[in-house]
């Protein structure tokens, strides 16, 4: 098809990467931030309504919280990014057919240094 499809032009984000853009935006912020905010910091043109539209869906995920603050809503994340990450690691792991062979794949992959972190973990060493 001449042109290409939709998703396929420049700039364009994949599916979830905006929701982590805004999710990256609100752990980056020392205080709530309104859909306005968020839309000027993460610049691209976006529209506020889009903005809007995605932090409500976050809300709906549990991921953000919103604060009234007078007729506009402010946000901030509900979770730190380690926590999302965790969650996201422990729903992947209970989709799959075979969780065990699924956590082998991802502890070969580790770096020496995460290697040797998760293995304090385990151990009851971490601090």
């Amino acid at each position: 098809m001449a042109g290409g499809e939709p998703h396929d032009r420049p700039g364009r984000r994949g599916p979830g990467e905006l929701e982590s853009d805004i999710l990256a935006t609100l752990w980056a912020a020392r205080r709530p931030l309104t859909p306005a905010e968020i839309q000027v910091r993460l610049g691209g043109g976006l529209a506020y309504n889009t903005v809007h539209t995605v932090l409500g869906r976050l809300c709906g995920k549990g991921l953000v919280l919103r604060q009234a603050d007078g007729r506009r809503g402010a946000y901030r994340p509900a979770k730190n990014a380690a926590e999302v990450t965790a969650q996201a690691m422990h729903d992947a792991l209970g989709r799959g057919p075979d969780p065990v062979a699924a956590l082998r794949q991802f502890v070969t992959r580790l770096t020496p240094e995460q290697e040797r972190v998760l293995r304090d973990l385990l151990t009851g060493d971490a601090a």
